[in-house]
C-alpha cells in the first residue's frame, strides 16, 4: 500500500527508530506526564544515573525526586513456568516531580514535556500495545517487523494527529518469555519484566506518543503483580510507589493488585474515572470471594466519584459491555463471549444498570480489536480500542450482532461496529458537554470508521470495517 499518508509513517517511524539507536548515549531515555488523581500532572523521567536530573519549570530549575531506584528485583512466582521467567533487572532510576498546576513549560534532560490542558479536545485511545511472546499460548509475534508488530508506526501516527491527552486501556508488556528458538521474527528479543522488555514494548516504540500529551493510564492483567505489575508500579502508576504495593513480594499480591479509582477532569462537567481491573475474574465472583470485596468497595468510590460530574467517562482494561469471539474446541464454530462476568457479577449487586447514571461511556481494551456498541437499555455505550500492536485476536467478530447475542444481564445492544484484522488507534474530538466525534484509525492514520456520541448513545457510520492488506 503506497501512498502519501504510510509514507509519511515510515519516514517517522525511521526518525523514531534513529531516535532510539540514540537512547544509548541518553542518560534520561525516557521522559513524560502521567495524570493523576484530580487530574495531578506527574513529571517522570528514567535515567540511566543514579541521581535524577532537574527538571525546568517556567525557566526555573527544580529538584526531582526518586521514585524507584536501579535494583535486581529477585526472581518471583509469576504466571509462566519458573524455567520461562527470571528476576527483573532495572538498571535505572525512576524520577519524578509533580507539576505545579498553571505551569506552562517543563523540560529535562533535553526532553520538552507536554503540558496539560484545562479542557483537553483531542484525545487519542490506544491499548493492548505490546508484542506478544508467550509459550503458554504458543505466540511468538514477529516483533522485528514493523508489520506485523506496528506499534512504533501506530503511536507516530497518532502523535501527528497532535492530541491534547493520551487514554491507554492497558496492557503494556507481552514480551514475558524468551523468542522460541528458529522463529527469526522475535529472534533476540528482550524478553521477563525487567526494564529492557519494558524499554522495547512500550517505552522505545511509544516514544512519539509519549513526547505528544500527557497520558492518563489504565492498569491491564498483564501489568497484575503475577506478570509484569512491578514495572507497571515503577514507571507508570501515578499514585506513590510505597513498599508492599510494588509487587515484588508475592505475599503482599493482594495489596498490590487492587487501588482505588481517580477522576481526571477534562472540563465543562465531564471527567474521566480511571479503574484497576487488573485482577477482574472471567467468570462471575462469588459474593465471599476477597476480590467480590474490593471490586465492591471500587464501586462505591467510583459512584462517589461519579457524583462530582454530570458526564463521566470510565476507563478500564476490561470491556464490561462489550463481545469478543472464540472458536469452539469441539465443532471449530465461532463463539461468542459477553462482557467481563468478573465485573458484571460484582456491579450487578450494586446497581441493577451495572453503572452509576452519570457514567456514560466506557472505554476499554484487552479484547484485540476495536469495537463500538451502544443500548437501547440504559447502559452507557462502549468502545474498545484494543488493537494498537498485539497480535491480533483470531477469530474476528460477526459482520452484524446476533439477536442471540449475550453482552450482560439485562443489557440490549442496538448498535454494533467492529474493525476486523487491523491495527490502529481511536481519536475523539469533543463537539459539546456530552458529544464526541469518534474516529477509528489505520496504522497509517487514514480513518476508517467514523462514529458520533452523544450522553450514553452512539452510532458509527460502517458497521464493520475491514482493514486493507498490510503495508
Amino acid at each position: 500500500m503506497a501512498n502519501k499518508g504510510v509514507t509519511g509513517v515510515y519516514a517517522a517511524t525511521f526518525a523514531l527508530a534513529l531516535a532510539g539507536t540514540a537512547q544509548a548515549a541518553d542518560a534520561a531515555p525516557s521522559a513524560f506526564v502521567v495524570l493523576g488523581d484530580g487530574g495531578r500532572a506527574i513529571a517522570r523521567a528514567i535515567t540511566t544515573d543514579a541521581a535524577c536530573p532537574a527538571i525546568e519549570v517556567d525557566g526555573e530549575a527544580r529538584a526531582m525526586t526518586v521514585r524507584a531506584a536501579a535494583a535486581t528485583v529477585p526472581q518471583r512466582t509469576t504466571k509462566s513456568k519458573p524455567e520461562e521467567t527470571k528476576p527483573s533487572a532495572y538498571p535505572v532510576t525512576v524520577c519524578e516531580f509533580a507539576l505545579p498546576q498553571g505551569a506552562k513549560a517543563a523540560a529535562v534532560a533535553g526532553h520538552r514535556l507536554p503540558m496539560p490542558v484545562a479542557e483537553p479536545k483531542r484525545i487519542v485511545v490506544i491499548g493492548d500495545t505490546g508484542c506478544r511472546i508467550k509459550s503458554a499460548d504458543k505466540a511468538a509475534q514477529a516483533c522485528n517487523d514493523a508489520g506485523e508488530y506496528p506499534f512504533a508506526r501506530v503511536a507516530a501516527a497518532a502523535a501527528a494527529w497532535k492530541p491534547d491527552m493520551v487514554i491507554h486501556v492497558g496492557d503494556y508488556l507481552y514480551r514475558e518469555n524468551p523468542c522460541p528458538e528458529g522463529v527469526q521474527g522475535c529472534e533476540g528479543s528482550a524478553w521477563g519484566y525487567g526494564w529492557d522488555a519494558w524499554n522495547a514494548d512500550f517505552f522505545t516504540p511509544g516514544a512519539a506518543l509519549l513526547a505528544a500529551a500527557p497520558w492518563s493510564a489504565a492498569r491491564g492483567n498483564h501489568e497484575s503483580c503475577d506478570r509484569a505489575g512491578q514495572g507497571w508500579w515503577r514507571f507508570i502508576e501515578p499514585r506513590p510507589l510505597v513498599a508492599g504495593r510494588d509487587c515484588n513480594d508475592p505475599a503482599n499480591d493482594k495489596i498490590g493488585d487492587y487501588d482505588d479509582p481517580y477522576a481526571v477532569p477534562l472540563g465543562g462537567g465531564a471527567q474521566l474515572i480511571m479503574i484497576d481491573s487488573s485482577k477482574t475474574s472471567a467468570a462471575a465472583i462469588p459474593p465471599d470471594d476477597y476480590m467480590a470485596a474490593r471490586y465492591r468497595d471500587l464501586y462505591a468510590k467510583m459512584d462517589g466519584l461519579a457524583r462530582l460530574a454530570p458526564y463521566n467517562i470510565m476507563v478500564d482494561h476490561h470491556p464490561v459491555l462489550a463481545i469478543a469471539a472464540h472458536k469452539d474446541k469441539a465443532t471449530g464454530e465461532p463463539r461468542l463471549d459477553s462482557g467481563n462476568a468478573g465485573l458484571q457479577s460484582v456491579f450487578s449487586g450494586q446497581n441493577p444498570w451495572l453503572f452509576p447514571p452519570s457514567i456514560k461511556m466506557l472505554l476499554s481494551g484487552h479484547v484485540h480489536v476495536w469495537e463500538q456498541l451502544s443500548f437501547s437499555s440504559p447502559h452507557p455505550t462502549q468502545f474498545v480500542a484494543g488493537f494498537s500492536g498485539t497480535q491480533e485476536d483470531i477469530v474476528p467478530l460477526p459482520k452484524t450482532l446476533p439477536g442471540s447475542a449475550y453482552v450482560g444481564p439485562g443489557v440490549s445492544p442496538d448498535r454494533f461496529s467492529s474493525w476486523v484484522d487491523g491495527f490502529g488507534f481511536m481519536t475523539m474530538v469533543r463537539t459539546g458537554p456530552e458529544s464526541w466525534d469518534i474516529e477509528a484509525h489505520y496504522v497509517n492514520g487514514k480513518v476508517v470508521n467514523r462514529c458520533k456520541a452523544q450522553g450514553r448513545q452512539s452510532s458509527c457510520e460502517t458497521p464493520q470495517v475491514v482493514a486493507p492488506p498490510r503495508p
